[in-house]
């Protein structure tokens, strides 16, 4: 479970700082990378999506410490 919450975890960071280069420099990093709207560009977006909804769960982890 460790390995996933981290995997998730890091998954969050690449979102939230591709999110910042779109709002700083309107660049979005994984599109250069892969291809605006590519189908790994879109499964990119969906893994960061489904890492995102599971760091909800890291809520009640923090609240119990």
């Amino acid at each position: 479970m460790k390995i996933i919450n981290s995997l998730a975890l890091t998954l969050v960071i690449v979102g939230a700082i591709n999110w910042l280069l779109v709002g700083l420099f309107e660049f979005n990093l994984v599109d250069a990378i892969f291809g605006s709207l590519s189908a790994l560009t879109r499964i990119i977006y969906t893994l960061v999506g489904i890492a995102g909804i599971w760091c909800i769960a890291l809520y009640s982890k923090i609240c119990h410490e």
